[in-house]
């Protein structure tokens, strides 16, 4: 390109979107990203890890499986060496080989489990009396061969999850983010209960705001953690998701927005189709929970979706009247008479030829 050539104009930029990483599930996928999800779970109480490690190790698995098939590797064995990196990326290291031995011991009662209650479905007959402590907590032999084994493809799979993930150790959680968002909703005065509980009807302003703090933070923290359950890290930012689980958590705890204010205003403006996507994928998984309190679960989604539906009446209205707008300035805009006389030519720029004090030029 030459130097007098206008460069070429930059190529578009892609529209801003809340999806982390592209990826292809199914359903059959996402039961085992839920099982597997539970399993590090158990195995990261059995261990002592604090809960930003365990979340962090189902960060790592979810990202792994974005990029790889269930097909191509254990799934199990790849929990572990996520929990083996995340407890060093947290900070809160174990040893290999007795994060091996507990995953392990967890896995086999796990399959234990399931093959009595799959025989107790096939033939109606009672289960067997539970096996004892000793068989439970026997493990492998550290020094034989299929522990081993197990060892080496164990720090394999941490060195592909490193690759795969692009060696991205820092994870930001929901955590820090839905609190601070409740600090600012209560200390601003934008929540209130909608029926104040009797154990606060004689209590002062600074104890109930104290109630809604912890409760609203009890609530989000259980949402968030079983939002880790589910593939929602890959498809939304911390922030967003933290935002879904303070409006499920005051839903919840009977909380609503003061002053007759709106959701979407009270949250701050989110997308109200990530939140819409983020509640429901959350509500779905506690739907699944025996204990769940299903008649205000549909209450939740009935409100979720008037949300939806008002806000995209509202964005229609906006598109509607911009339309509007640019139709009337053209309307009023001048348009140009054929009929009418075109206006005189301008006169000719004057020149010097009749300068008498204009000396000629030899040459």
């Amino acid at each position: 390109m030459s130097l007098t050539q206008a460069p070429p104009p930059p190529p578009p930029q892609a529209k801003p979107t809340s999806r982390f990483i592209e990826f292809k599930s199914n359903k059959e996928d996402e039961i085992k990203r839920r099982k597997t999800c539970r399993f590090i779970e158990e195995a990261g109480r059995v261990l002592k890890l604090p809960r930003v490690a365990i979340s962090t190790a189902e960060v790592f698995f979810h990202r792994f499986y974005a990029k790889h098939s269930f097909q191509d590797h254990d799934r199990f064995e790849v929990a572990v060496a996520a929990i083996v990196l995340a407890a060093k990326t947290e900070e809160a290291p174990k040893k290999l080989n007795n994060v091996i031995q507990e995953c392990f011991k967890l896995k086999a009662r796990g399959m234990q489990a399931g093959r009595i209650s799959q025989q107790k479905l096939d033939d109606g007959s009672s289960p067997p009396p539970p096996p004892s402590i000793q068989a439970t907590t026997a493990g492998l032999d550290p020094k034989g061969e299929e522990f081993l084994k197990l060892k080496d493809r164990i720090l394999l799979l941490e060195r592909i999850i490193l690759h795969t993930i692009g060696f991205e150790l820092s994870i930001d959680h929901p955590y820090k983010f839905f609190v601070e968002q409740i600090k600012k909703l209560i200390f601003t005065r934008k929540l209130r209960y909608t029926k104040t509980p009797a154990a606060l009807a004689n209590s002062s302003t600074k104890d109930v705001m104290s109630k809604m703090m912890n409760e609203l933070v009890q609530y989000s923290m259980s949402l968030a953690n079983d939002s880790y359950q589910t593939s929602l890290c890959l498809q939304f930012s911390p922030e967003e998701i933290a935002t879904a689980c303070v409006y499920l958590a005051c839903q919840f705890a009977g909380v609503e927005p003061a002053n007759a204010a709106d959701w979407k205003t009270t949250l701050g403006d989110p997308d109200v189709d990530a939140l819409f996507s983020i509640c429901v994928q959350i509500l779905d998984l506690i739907s699944d929970k025996k204990a769940s309190d299903m008649e205000n679960v549909k209450k939740i989604r009935a409100a979720l979706e008037l949300m939806r539906t008002r806000d995209e009446q509202a964005a229609a209205a906006a598109q509607q009247a911009v339309s509007e707008q640019e139709s009337t300035k053209a309307n009023l805009s001048p348009k140009p008479d054929p009929g009418a006389t075109p206006p005189p030519p301008p006169p000719p720029a004057p020149t010097d030829d009749g300068n008498p004090n204009k000396r000629p030029r030899f040459g």
